[in-house]
């Protein structure tokens, strides 16, 4: 067996910028290499690509050539990806590879990019037992919602019962300052990441799962990615005992001022409002229906007053949470009216203001706590490199009964 090799060279000039000048013009000559591959100048595709710097500021390609068929990369026949094979497709060297699994600096944003990208398209997950940090990682979208206390002390029950600290990250400020809130944590390498209150975001997710760094989510607000567990609350049977309490106190015109439409709690919540109103022979009037933008006061108030303006207003109106909840209060209180003699309120969440609100909010409560400890039982066992036969859990609510319901007057 004879191997040759056919070189392709580009000078680049020296300078501050030429380490990243080199990767980009690597990466094109490799690009080069596969097409010459395919028009039969080269071996075929399953051949092994190298690429370096050489001396001078020149940037060479070359790809062996040699007789006979082409077999698999020696990765895959070994049975796996390896950090080299990925340096490989992406033109570049394994230890840039190994700096962006580590969430380490010095590597050109198109070059990470292009890393990134091929660890998730291969499917790369690290192998080698990595050096975890004693600590698991809470990501917040938004650190001020109420109920990131709640979720932050059922992690730390668990963390603490297994010699764990807890840190905290708050995605939403991260990311306006620029910042890639999964390269900060790969730096820190904790033992494992409970991500509140997010979407599927599979670049970060991805590039956590090809550094050997399980997550879970809380709460999602939509649908995680297929390999990543995920807590919530039953939110749609919350949505049906909520509608279920108002019609039992003889409510038949019932508002409901939901959650953002694109959020999975919102969708589920006002699902079951639906399905207990149609059982009951009392379909909700989707001119009642008020679609909220962040879940805040501000949308409990700009609804609450349009709805109570209304030539006939509702007598009930059921709240995506309670921050809304407190909105609608503010809206009736300014209308003249009286909660719960004139209008009935019941929230989403029983944050602690339920209880010291005036009256009292009604409202159906969410183990916060719990879904905190669930999600961090979980990752543990990830981490540990358990099995989890359960992809989504899903932890019972209840309402509770307070003094924002009555009866209604007319």
């Amino acid at each position: 067996m004879t191997r040759k090799r056919r070189y392709l060279v580009e000078t680049v000039a020296a300078g501050p910028e030429a380490d990243e000048q080199a990767e980009v013009v690597r990466a094109r000559l490799l690009r080069e290499v596969g097409e010459r591959r395919e028009l039969g100048f080269g071996d075929g595709a399953g051949s092994a690509v190298a690429a370096g710097r050489q001396a001078g500021g020149a940037v060479a390609a070359h790809a062996p050539e040699r007789s006979g068929g082409a077999g698999p990369p020696a990765a895959r026949r070994a049975g796996g990806l390896t950090i080299a094979t990925i340096a490989r497709l992406a033109g570049v060297s394994a230890p840039t590879v190994s700096k962006v699994l580590n969430g380490r600096s010095g590597v050109a944003s198109e070059t990470r990019r292009r890393v990134e990208g091929l660890l998730r398209e291969q499917g790369y997950r690290r192998p080698e037992k990595v050096t975890r940090a004693a600590l698991l990682e809470v990501a917040f979208y938004g650190l001020l919602a109420p109920a990131a206390v709640e979720v932050m002390r059922g992690v730390k029950r668990v963390a603490v019962e297994q010699g764990l600290a807890v840190g905290f990250t708050d995605v939403q400020q991260e990311s306006s300052t620029g910042r890639d809130w999964a390269q900060d944590l790969l730096a820190r390498r904790p033992t494992g990441v409970v991500a509140v209150h997010m979407g599927a975001m599979p670049e970060q997710h991805g590039l956590l799962n090809a550094s050997g760094i399980p997550i879970v989510v809380v709460d999602p607000t939509s649908e995680p990615l297929e390999w990543v567990p995920s807590v919530s609350a039953a939110n749609r049977r919350g949505g049906i005992v909520a509608a279920r309490h108002l019609l039992d106190l003889g409510h038949r015109r019932i508002a409901v001022i939901s959650g953002p439409p694109h959020q999975l709690c919102a969708r589920a919540r006002l699902d079951g409002v639906r399905s207990a109103l149609e059982a009951a022979q009392a379909p909700l009037d989707e001119s009642l229906v008020r679609p909220g933008m962040w879940f805040s006061f501000e949308d409990g108030f700009s609804h609450g007053r349009e709805l109570l303006r209304l030539p006939e207003p509702p007598t009930a109106v059921l709240c995506g949470n309670d921050l809304q909840a407190f909105g609608v209060f503010e809206a009736a209180r300014q209308s003249g009216l009286r909660i719960p003699q004139d209008l009935s309120v019941v929230g989403f969440d029983d944050i602690s203001y339920a209880r010291w609100s005036g009256p009292q909010l009604t409202t159906v409560h969410q183990p916060f706590g719990e879904m905190g400890a669930t999600a961090a039982e979980l990752v543990l066992a990830l981490a540990a490199g358990e099995t989890v036969r359960q992809s989504h859990v899903e932890l019972a609510v209840q309402l509770v009964i307070r003094d924002s319901t009555a009866a209604p007057s007319r």
